[in-house]
């Protein structure tokens, strides 16, 4: 009779197992799912109960035939995929394929890679949960069931190879109405005065103008900031109150996986898809010394706070150990859930707190290290005391006018002596400004008195940790989807990625546009975040998965018909834009898509032929594109060799051979960039070229050396070839904000030279 069988997810996690098992089972892993639906069809029978039909996915015959091998005649298999709604499919497709009369399944949840957790697990099996791989099952259909459907209508009215995906094109519709929220946002002046001030004992302290006859006050405009100005610079600052108080800062829980991801991009500035990369490698386990594989974090796909009592005890004696009696509260500290968490699995913690971050970094990578330090830190300060600051306040009356300034000083750190995160690092290092002793009465010496224009902000585009924090706030995915919806809408093309932000492109910005207005609902945020709940009762039990998918199709199928004949074509007719044509002067231009992208057309070809590029400007108004003048380049004809020459046509710019009617070779911009010349050398170390302008596959311009791909020099903004006046560099770079306008600035980032165009 063969040994029992432990099949695990991941080939690394067969090691970490073995360790710990030794010789009494065989362990083997399904390398992730062996079984799905299939790629060329919906595989989806909605007339019979939604029922899905499974295919063994490609390349996979060989994992499954292992799988088999190693089963052998064994009457007990240990199914220990990852403890989630994937995992426990994972579980359920393996026991599908390995059935065999009188062979047993088991199923065996490994939070934590160590060996009590893992024989724990072995002596107490439980069974396979049905109802969550129901829910895994009701959220693979109605991804299918959406994106195999919207998908090929995407193609036929926009351009093949487009995707829509239920969840991912919500987060694309949030960074479109962000985009849209930032154009139409008018910004105001106003303005803040601020008075340098000293009393009997130094230093010299700040303090804001905040209130006028005990009203906050609104400075809309130089004049009155003027105004104030002269009117309370001669009158007596006199301390009105002062305000001691100790106030108390708790630590934060340890990590969830959306909170990890966050600080992982912010400390570590990770990509959320990295953060779950290497959190896999450590939890898996790594190799410390010759002893073997380790797995150093518990799992890291959760939304609960909740940690054991053992993991909270061996934390405080650490602390008490390291740090002393003093940082160590007399209890484990505990957090509590919100109502809508799983709590499935633990916080992400390390597996042992006695594996100090000191004793690993001889044997992780660095990206390991550093990830590993973070959530052993975060754990560790979550267990200490908390910190104690003390904060002043001091209210100046200057006749009917109020100034305020504000100090606070750590007098304990607690928790903050070993972590703090973001957030806790911005508020103390603004806080850190010393004050002086003060008496209430007494009267202050005016070393300033500062007027400073400011103008209010749009808000901020996403950055991934924004965006996963808003995804999260809304309900919008889980935290095992987080970082595959990143990384899907910036290959899907809809979204760039610009000094870190979310960008939508045009293209998303037209697909967004379309599916929203053909299917508000099901691209609705409170709408998908319903769905995620139900989904989640699916799992707990308290719905059926054939009442989710039966009232979500049911609508759905009605706006796909009639989006069949309603979506406008943006191939044909487009949408209409409020500009009119300037060659008939009669009819509305229209945004349409074509093989090389978008651009205006006259709505009344065929008797009008008017195309042409366009841009749009910061207030993401269209703006037609100049047409560019015939020019000659520095590339070559493939062909006969020829100088190429940049024409505009119908569909933008193109390289066509100077050759021509002899030789009609052209050439898309897009395969060999805009070609014209900036008149500034590359400034890369050795390299002779010169930069030019050059057009990315999405339309976008940027400037790159014309020696690519030997030099891959590039910049997204605008060369121009004169010396900076401070520091000499060869080039400066034309910048245009909002403050500002147009301005040239240095190339050089620590230099700091702008010069203000007027």
């Amino acid at each position: 009779m063969t040994k029992p069988l432990v099949i695990v997810e991941s080939p690394t996690k067969v090691k970490t197992v073995k360790k710990y098992l030794g010789d009494r089972y065989m362990v083997a892993a399904t390398v992730g799912h062996i079984r799905d639906l299939p790629e060329k069809e919906m595989g989806i029978d909605v007339e019979n109960g939604f029922k899905p039909s499974y295919s063994t996915i490609p390349g996979k015959q060989k994992v499954i035939t292992s799988l088999k091998q190693a089963a052998g005649d064994t009457n007990e298999i240990f199914l220990a995929p990852d403890p989630d709604r994937e995992g426990e499919a994972i579980a359920w497709h393996t026991a599908e394929v390995l059935k065999k009369k009188g062979r047993i399944f088991h199923r065996v949840l490994f939070h934590e890679l160590t060996r009590n957790a893992i024989l724990k697990a072995m002596e107490s099996p439980i069974e396979l949960d049905r109802h969550k791989f129901e829910a895994q099952q009701a959220r693979r259909i109605l991804d299918r069931l959406v994106g195999y459907q919207i998908s090929p209508l995407l193609w036929r009215k926009v351009k093949s190879g487009l995707s829509a995906g239920r969840v991912q094109s919500v987060a694309v519709r949030m960074i479109c109405e962000r985009e849209n929220a930032i154009q139409s946002f008018e910004s105001e002046e106003y303005w803040s005065i601020t008075a340098g001030l000293e009393g009997a004992i130094p230093p010299e302290f700040a303090a804001k103008l905040v209130k006028h006859q005990g009203k906050k006050i609104k400075i809309p405009d130089e004049k009155t900031a003027m105004s104030i100005r002269d009117e309370v610079k001669p009158l007596p600052f006199v301390v009105e109150r002062i305000v001691n108080k100790t106030g108390k800062r708790n630590p934060l829980p340890p990590f969830i996986t959306s909170k990890l991801q966050q600080e992982a991009i912010h400390k570590l500035h990770f990509s959320a898809k990295k953060t779950m990369s290497v959190a896999q490698e450590l939890y898996e386990g790594v190799e410390l010394g010759s002893g073997g594989p380790v797995g150093l974090i518990t799992y890291m796909r959760t939304d609960s706070t909740r940690i054991s009592v053992e993991a909270a005890e061996e934390a405080l004696a650490l602390i008490r150990q390291h740090f002393g009696d003093d940082y160590a509260p007399e209890k484990p500290r505990f957090f509590k859930n919100s109502k809508k968490v799983q709590d499935a699995h633990e916080a992400i913690r390390p597996a042992s707190v006695m594996i100090t971050p000191e004793q690993t970094e001889a044997y992780l990578s660095k990206d390991q290290q550093a990830l590993y330090t973070l959530i052993w830190k975060r754990f560790v300060a979550s267990q200490m005391k908390e910190a104690l600051i003390d904060t002043s306040t001091i209210t100046i009356a200057v006749g009917n006018y109020q100034f305020t300034a504000s100090g606070s000083v750590i007098k304990f750190p607690g928790f903050m002596a070993l972590y703090q995160s973001s957030d806790d690092e911005t508020d103390t290092n603004s806080s850190k400004i010393r004050l002086p002793v003060l008496s209430q009465g007494e009267i202050l010496t005016l070393k300033k008195l500062d007027p400073k224009q400011h103008f209010t902000q749009p808000p901020p585009r996403f950055s991934e940790a924004s965006l996963v924090k808003a995804l999260e706030e809304n309900g919008i995915g889980r935290p095992s989807t987080y970082a595959a919806i990143l990384s899907t809408i910036r290959g899907k093309g809809y979204v760039e990625m610009a000094k870190g932000f979310f960008i939508p492109t045009e293209l998303g910005f037209i697909v967004n546009h379309l599916i929203i207005a053909s299917f508000p609902e099901v691209f609705d945020i409170e709408f998908t975040a319903k769905m995620e709940d139900r989904l989640d009762h699916i799992e707990t039990a308290d719905e059926a998965s054939l009442d989710v998918l039966s009232q979500f199709y049911e609508p759905f199928k009605q706006r796909l018909d009639a989006a069949t004949t309603q979506m406008i074509s943006m191939k044909g007719v487009g949408y209409q834009t409020d500009i009119n044509c300037p060659e008939c002067n009669t009819r509305k231009l229209h945004i349409k898509m074509g093989k090389n992208g978008h651009f205006l057309a006259c709505s009344g070809y065929p008797d009008c032929k008017f195309t042409s590029n366009y841009t749009r400007d910061e207030k993401g108004k269209i703006q037609i594109a100049a047409p560019l003048p015939e020019s000659s380049t520095d590339q070559r004809c493939v062909k006969c060799g020829m100088p190429m020459v940049l024409r505009q046509g119908k569909f933008g710019p193109f390289l066509a051979c100077s050759g021509y009617p002899d030789c009609k070779n052209t050439q898309s911009v897009s395969q060999v960039g805009t070609p014209q010349d900036t008149g500034v050398d590359c400034p890369e170390a050795g390299c002779s070229g010169r930069l030019v302008q050059k057009m990315s596959k999405r339309g976008k311009v940027f400037y790159g050396c014309n020696r690519y791909p030997d030099c891959t020099y590039a910049i997204w903004d605008k060369p121009v070839p004169q010396e900076c006046p401070l520091c000499h560099a060869k080039f400066l770079i034309e910048k245009t904000s909002k403050k500002d306008g147009t301005c040239l600035v240095c190339a050089n980032k620590d230099c700091g030279y702008k010069k203000i165009e007027s």
